[in-house]
């Protein structure tokens, strides 16, 4: 039997799924922070700071309460870990024997690594941590060029080929550097460290998927993952066979989901809130799916040259009344304490101007003081028309 979700049912299904807006949780900041982690299944992380971080961006967005100390934490506490999503990710350290999939590919040879295998430099780097403790590339000297499509120095490379293949964990970071030590001294005592059978894992990747994003298809919850696709497909025919899925159609495709995530249905969606999203945020990560159930062409465009450029650097997606309406590319100036709204481009299906106004001026309100900024410029509005309500909207935030 196939259930049919309008478009609004399916993106309050999976707004919901994705804790957006987030509610206020009872227990320890730590424990909330912990807990989106856990339900999302990764957490992005990134090196761009023009505003906070992805990492902190998101779980902030969950977790009211987040600080980015808690992230260390975690680590620290072994509650977490680092490792490969799609992309470098923090992960629960529950899940761990999940990653071994990927070690072990790139163990055997059957996954390509990154960089050259040097195994004079990977002697060395063992021997030291073996010797010394956990060590960042910086305590292994270079004097000579950088090398490699990344232009790691070889120790960093060494490192990393290490770690990716699982012989080394990420046991902290120091100045949002790596440092590395084995497993053994990394992992909590206990920790299933046997590898998933393949069902295991596809069950993993589905379940998790569901839990997180609500309704999904084969082919989302397989995302550049190599290899995976046809198992993930095999595996969601025969959850669907024994009960364990849902098929849902909305606008005629296809998707599945977990029978107790509909529940969620019959819960209300905070549709007043705005919340400022990161560009790599769980709910965005996958563009094709955006566009297809929130009518969102989204494309981060640090990565294209500044003169083809629609929308800015690092246009952060808004969502507001069970939409993504808007973006806005923001520069945080910490020393002058000022958060620059370069450019804030509103979709033109947004018609409650008043509403969108002031929902956005009480979460900027926030915004700014996770930016540590105390004040915004406002640049460019499109359509120009609004420049006017909002800057008035802002007033008490803004420096004309």
């Amino acid at each position: 039997m196939t259930n049919s979700l309008s478009i609004p049912q399916a993106r309050k299904l999976i707004l919901l799924s994705q804790r957006l807006p987030s509610a206020k949780k009872s227990g320890s900041a730590l424990a909330a922070t912990l807990s989106a982690i856990e339900h999302l299944g990764y957490i992005q992380i990134d090196t761009l700071s023009v505003v906070p971080r992805a990492h902190h961006h998101t779980l902030w967005n969950r977790n009211a309460r987040y600080k980015a100390k808690q992230l260390d934490k975690l680590v620290a506490d072994k509650m977490e870990f680092e490792y490969w999503s799609h992309g470098a990710a923090y992960l629960p350290m529950r899940d761990y024997r999940f990653s071994l999939i990927r070690k072990q590919a790139l163990k055997s040879g059957e996954k390509k690594h990154w960089y050259k295998r040097d195994d004079k430099m990977i002697r060395q780097v063992l021997e030291r941590i073996k010797a010394e403790g956990p060590l960042m590339a910086r305590d292994f000297e270079h004097s000579g060029k950088k090398v490699g499509e990344w232009g790691a120095k070889p120790a960093k490379q060494a490192l990393e080929y290490l770690f990716m293949q699982g012989d080394l964990m990420i046991a902290s970071r120091v100045n949002f550097q790596k440092v590395y030590d084995f497993p053994e001294r990394v992992l909590p005592e206990g920790i299933n460290t046997t590898l998933p059978s393949p069902e295991e894992y596809a069950r993993y990747l589905i379940i998790g998927f569901l839990c997180a994003n609500g309704l999904g298809q084969p082919s989302e919850m397989a995302y550049l993952l190599t290899n995976t696709k046809q198992l993930v497909a095999t595996t969601v025919a025969h959850m669907l066979e024994a009960g364990e899925l849902q098929q849902i159609s909305v606008s005629g495709n296809t998707y599945y989901a977990l029978p107790e995530s509909l529940q969620l249905l019959s819960k209300p969606l905070s549709r007043s809130k705005l919340k400022i999203l990161s560009p790599f945020d769980n709910l965005l990560i996958q563009r094709k799916r955006m566009q297809a159930l929130f009518d969102f062409d989204y494309q981060i465009e640090c990565y294209v040259p500044q003169a083809k450029r629609k929308y800015g650097y690092f246009s952060l997606p808004i969502l507001w009344d069970g939409k993504l309406v808007a973006r806005m590319d923001c520069k945080a100036d910490r020393k002058m304490g000022t958060l620059h709204i370069l450019y804030l481009a509103v979709e033109p299906r947004v018609k409650k101007v008043d509403a969108f106004v002031l929902a956005l001026r009480k979460e900027m309100k926030v915004f700014l003081e996770f930016n540590n900024c105390n004040q915004v410029i406002l640049h460019r509005v499109s359509p120009d028309k609004l420049k006017s309500d909002i800057s008035s909207g802002l007033s008490d935030l803004y420096v004309p």
